[in-house]
């Protein structure tokens, strides 16, 4: 079986343009950069969500920019 890693938490962002990866000690820093990667005037328009579990990574959720609520003015 396959060690846990350090990071069991995987942000993919994707968008026309753009495709980048990061990974995270928990669950709210990967939302955290979510929020912030999603935000208006991005390239990324998608942000898959991966969790390390039972030796694998499995597919959490996807979220899209739509999703995200905007700053207020």
């Amino acid at each position: 079986m396959t060690a846990k890693p350090r990071k069991p938490w995987r942000v993919i962002l994707t968008g026309p343009d753009v495709r980048a990866e990061s990974e995270h000690t928990s669950e709210a820093k990967a939302y955290a950069l979510i929020r912030a990667a999603l935000g208006a005037d991005s390239p990324a328009d998608t942000a898959k969500v991966m969790q390390w579990e039972g030796g694998r990574w499995w597919h959490f959720e996807t979220v899209t920019a739509d999703e995200i609520p905007e700053e207020p003015s």
